[in-house]
This record gives C-alpha cells, structure tokens and sequence, in this order.
C-alpha cells in the first residue's frame, strides 16, 4: 500500500510545473496587454511636439479610417498665411468665440455643459478648436464620457506645446468640410472652386456654419436656416478685430 500510495504521489508531480507555466504565460500576456495600453495613451503626448512642426501635416483619424476602408478622399494642405484671415475670422466666431482668451478649454462653457449633463438635461457641446484638433487627430468621433475625459487633457497639453497659429492651421487643415474633403484648401475648391486665399466673406461664412455637420449642410446650396446662420457669423466676423490678435498680432 505505501508502495502504492508512492507512486501515485510520483505520478501527480509533474502537473504542478505546468500549472505554474500555464499562469506565467497568461500573467506575461496581461502585463504585455496593459503595456501597449499604455503606449496607446501616451503616443499623442509624444506626437504633440512633433506636430508642433510647421513641415509636418498630419493626417486626422478619420482620414486614416477612410484609407483603411478604401473609400476615396481629398486633401489639400493650405499653409496659415495661405488661408483668407475672414475665413479664419468666421471659423473662430462660429466654433470658438473666446479661442485667443483660454488655455485650450472654455472652462466656463465648459462647467456650464457638465452641470447640465450631470442634471440629466440635454446639452449643446462646449469642444473648443483645441479640443477639436485634439479629437480628430487623435481620437475617435461620437459623444462619450470617455473620449471627452480623453479629449481634456490632450487639448490643455496641445494648447501648451503648440501656438494658437499652428492649433488653427491644424484644426482648418484636418477638419471634414464634405463627406470625404478634409481640409480648407480642398473645401474651398470642392464648394466655390477658389483656393482657400479667395474666400469671400459670404463662402467664409457658410464654410464655418457647416463644420458642425459638414455630411448634412451644404455651403454651396445653403437652406434658408443655414444662410441665417451664416449671416450671424458674418456680421460677428468683421466685427472680430480684439478677439483675434493672437493670431494676426
């Protein structure tokens, strides 16, 4: 029986290691996963000053989505001083009236969505062009907790690393101005066919009320609301002189 009770004993060992090397491998792969996630993370931050470079365009990750899916695009980089200043002028009205004043996030506006968010209220959006730069560059589009949570920070250090001139060119150049056209450059010839250093004031306008859904308005076929708009925007525009000096100087 002891002789019995011996081998049975033997025969169990072997097991233990393999337990052991089954849970290392999988502890290896965790520690790897969690590693990349991080790496993940942090290439934006490493990404910022690069892109703080005026030879560097970057692409946003929309436009990496359509070269992924096969779909067709147009891009056209416009260098800033290349850009009609009312077309910059409208762009900073319509989307981020306070743009030269604060530190990449309104904090004002801001507090005001968060309290009416946490209230259960429907709210208007407080993303300034920072912000926006920062999302399209480096996240994903949609409305989440979780991007916004990540959209915060990206959008104070990109405020730091970058000058407002350089965040504006950014923004214009990477943002969806058409179903497949990015960039103002593109923008201005697919819907006036003029280059961006040409707009009018009424193109400019229209160009900048449709950014918020650049797949449903249209500049160059405008609605009757979206012309109303557009002439708000307008008349604040050429109005605009004290809230653009860190742009013009």
């Amino acid at each position: 029986m002891r002789e019995r009770h011996f081998a049975e004993n033997f025969e169990e060992e072997p097991a233990l290691p393999r337990r052991r090397r089954k849970g290392s491998f999988i502890g290896r792969l965790v520690r790897r996963a969690v590693l990349l996630l991080v790496l993940i993370a942090l290439l934006p931050y490493l990404l910022l000053p690069i892109y703080r470079m005026e030879s560097v365009r970057p692409v946003s990750t929309l436009m990496l989505a359509d070269l992924v899916t096969g779909r067709e695009f147009r891009r056209e980089w416009v260098d800033f001083d290349a850009i009609a200043p009312v077309l910059v002028q409208s762009v900073m009205m319509s989307e981020d009236g306070r743009f030269c004043a604060h530190d990449g996030i309104d904090w004002d506006a801001f507090n005001t969505v968060l309290d009416g968010a946490m209230a259960g209220e429907r709210t208007r959006g407080a993303s300034t062009i920072a912000m926006q730069t920062a999302k399209n560059l480096f996240l994903w589009p949609g409305r989440s907790f979780v991007r916004k949570a990540l959209e915060v920070p990206l959008a104070l250090s990109a405020d730091y690393v970058w000058t407002k001139q350089r965040t504006m060119e950014l923004y214009l150049n990477i943002a969806e101005w058409a179903p497949g056209v990015y960039g103002i450059g593109a923008a201005a010839q697919h819907h006036f066919g003029v280059p961006a250093s040409q707009l009018s004031p009424s193109q400019s306008a229209l160009l900048a009320v449709t950014l918020p859904n650049p797949h449903e308005r249209d500049p160059a076929a405008p609605s009757a609301g979206l012309r109303r708009l557009a002439g708000n925007i307008e008349a604040r525009a050429r109005q605009s002189g004290a809230y653009i000096k860190c742009l013009y100087g």
